[in-house]
């Protein structure tokens, strides 16, 4: 369907209307703030009005809207109603999304406007999954994400153009070209300004347009809403504007002279348009008092609105963290298992090809997983299986695809996205943390995000300080995410399954020392992915451990058993959320106990289950908490430092004997004392 522009009075009339509502709400949002009314940052739009305007207008009810934290404009242009973003900005539960996102987070399902973003540069990729999602459900909506010229120097611009070049997908990028990222001029940060050449050299179509003329923005948004649905391929418009004001409200402006503000302000697109109007007799002056006394009182209503809204209660602080356990499940993963003995890689393989037989909507998306068959051959023929639509090798880009990932699960996807090793991870943090863990939250509940990653962790394969981390309780530690440890072969094969059923982001840490290792499996699960499981009953003392350690915590039980030590070992299964019921059973059973973790001390997820223990069961103790953890040291290149390094069956052995306050064996031998 071809988009036409068509302009005639009435229309041009109608965009000034927009651009004005814009230009008096961010007028009166200044005031507000001034007055504390709004708090936080405060972003204003103020002389780029023509560009959400003009874009806006040309997009369908279907398109998908992903901004950045300037994004009033963008909303009041999108439909959104002025007076739930202004009580969104007051922080009140009838905002857009419920007073949890505040000015740079504006949600509304309804109008797929999925919010502002405060990270530069942070909504590329999610826009770009979106418009995965939509290319691969075979939906004809365009996902459209306006972002700064600052966005340029991050590397998700990159990252998210070439993979939407590489994939042909259906993005629109809009770019805000103001000039200045926060205090810093465009040629003091980029040896090459003209951004659409960027654009240009990952293939992709772009086009440099005036961002003070919304006529010009509308006929160019026109033209790239045309090739995008046509082509099948994203476009860039890079839209040359300039605020008014600072970066927020706390800018000083001392990087730019008043002289070049004036000269800008001079050809504001609200100036340009009513000059235009009246020079052609278009308009009159009475005709544009109507109009400012019609958006005057729809401001008046807007703060009404917002003042009238309640603060949502305290009771519901943690309401939106998790999606609601009442959610529709999806399609449930239909496991073909038979008991068997399976090594643990044909187990995560296993628990792979049962998801992507189980819903088309489930892909597995990452580096060297298909034609390499996986950096530990995991998905190993899994591309021959189901093609390069649902195994999808990407580049080196974790910030990037983990991103799309994210995008795509909010277009309705079930994106598994692997990261080949957990440090690779670290480039990746920013989507985890910033979007996927946040996004139901700051949306009041509107979006969730039912992605899962999967990575592998742990020590013992001689591969040095880079490449042999256990960062679990990086992520255990951040609200909105799930993060599971299989330690078993039944775990390794069914865990995938559980996770793909949760509505919101889980992350999988698989230690690469149980790849090569054979083992049980059975039918069915052992338990729900969020329960922990007592792996060993015992009476003397508890052993608390997950992932890589629960085989040698099982070996220390049974030396010890040898010599009358009886030893619960729990193993926790699920990092976030703890079972802190089964902890405390345990420990109230035994009153001892020693956690096993492969993390380093300081920080450590050892540190918070001891934590957990005296605030739960201190009166139950007979005895200090031990742990044993990784020593504090990058981990090692030589065998036996690293072995020396990590928890070992020995060192459990000891630490256990310490809590029970057993001493060791005299030099000489003989039996132990027990005295």
């Amino acid at each position: 369907m071809t988009n036409r522009l068509h302009i005639n009075r009435d229309h041009l009339v109608h965009q000034l209307r927009q651009m004005l509502r814009i230009r008096r709400f961010e007028e009166k949002c200044a005031e507000l703030y001034a007055l504390e009314k709004i708090r936080g940052f405060l972003h204003l739009y103020i002389g780029e009005e023509a560009i959400a305007v003009g874009v806006m207008s040309a997009l369908s009810d279907d398109d998908q809207i992903v901004a950045t934290y300037r994004e009033h404009g963008h909303a009041l242009a999108r439909g959104m109603s002025m007076g739930s973003i202004l009580a969104e900005m007051y922080g009140r539960s009838n905002g857009c999304s419920r007073g949890r996102g505040g000015s740079m987070h504006l949600f509304d399902k309804n109008r797929h406007f999925y919010g502002g973003n405060a990270i530069v540069g942070g909504g590329l990729p999610l826009a770009t999954g979106l418009a995965m999602a939509n290319k691969k459900i075979r939906r004809e909506a365009v996902a459209v994400c306006f972002f700064g010229e600052g966005a340029v120097a991050e590397g998700e611009f990159h990252e998210s153009l070439n993979l939407a070049a590489l994939w042909q997908l259906p993005v629109l990028f809009v770019c805000e070209n103001n000039r200045y990222a926060m205090g810093t001029a465009l040629s003091l940060s980029e040896s090459e300004t003209n951004i659409a050449k960027k654009a240009e050299s990952y293939g992709i179509s772009a086009k440099q347009v005036d961002g003070m003329n919304v006529v010009d923005v509308e006929a160019a948004t026109c033209h790239a809403l045309d090739y995008i649905r046509q082509q099948q391929r994203p476009y860039l418009i890079e839209c040359q504007t300039y605020r008014f004001r600072g970066h927020s409200s706390f800018d000083t402006q001392l990087y730019r002279d008043k002289g070049e503000v004036a000269q800008w302000e001079e050809k504001g697109p609200v100036k340009q348009l009513i000059q235009w109007l009246q020079r052609n007799s278009h308009f009159q002056d009475q005709e544009l008092t109507d109009i400012e006394a019609d958006i005057a009182a729809e401001i008046s209503e807007a703060i009404a609105f917002a003042e009238a809204g309640e603060w949502e209660p305290t009771d519901e602080l943690k309401r939106f963290v998790h999606s609601p356990g009442s959610q529709p499940p999806p399609t449930p993963v239909i496991c073909t298992q038979d008991a068997a003995t399976l090594t643990y890689r044909e187990a995560l393989r296993g628990g792979l090809s049962d998801a992507l037989n189980s819903d088309l909507r489930i892909f597995l998306m990452g580096k060297d997983v298909g034609r390499y068959g996986g950096c530990y051959a995991v998905s190993k023929g899994l591309i021959e299986q189901f093609g390069p639509d649902r195994v999808i090798d990407t580049p080196l880009c974790e910030s990037g695809f983990v991103g799309v990932g994210i995008g795509a699960a909010l277009g309705g996807m079930r994106p598994i996205i692997e990261v080949m090793t957990v440090n690779f991870s670290l480039l990746a943090m920013d989507q985890i943390i910033n979007s996927a863990a946040t996004l139901l939250h700051m949306s009041g509940g509107q979006f969730n995000v039912p992605v899962v990653i999967r990575m592998a962790c742990g020590a013992g394969k001689q591969l040095a300080a880079q490449h042999s981390h256990s960062w679990e309780n990086f992520y255990a530690h951040v609200p909105g995410l799930k993060v599971l440890s299989p330690a078993t072969h039944n775990d390794a094969r069914h865990m995938l399954g559980m996770a793909l059923a949760d509505p919101d982001p889980v992350l999988i840490f698989e230690h690469v020392m149980l790849l090569n290792e054979s083992g049980p499996v059975s039918e069915t699960i052992d338990a729900p992915m969020h329960q922990a499981i007592v792996r060993h009953s015992g009476s003397d003392i508890s052993l608390i451990t997950y992932g890589g350690s629960l085989d040698k915590t099982l070996q220390a039980a049974k030396l010890l058993e040898d010599e009358g030590i009886s030893a619960d070992v729990i193993d926790l299964r699920s990092l976030r959320p703890i079972d802190t019921e089964t902890i405390v059973a345990s420990v109230s059973k035994t009153h001892r106990a020693v956690i096993i973790d492969e993390g380093w001390y300081t920080g450590s997820l050892a540190g918070e289950i001891s934590a957990i223990i005296m605030e739960q069961a201190f009166w139950q103790l007979d005895a200090p908490v031990g742990r044993v953890c990784t020593e504090e040291v990058p981990i090692p290149y030589p065998q036996h430092l690293e072995q020396a390094a990590i928890p070992q069956s020995d060192k459990i052995m000891a630490a256990a004997k310490a809590t029970l306050a057993i001493p060791e064996p005299h030099a000489k031998g003989g039996k132990p004392s027990y005295g």
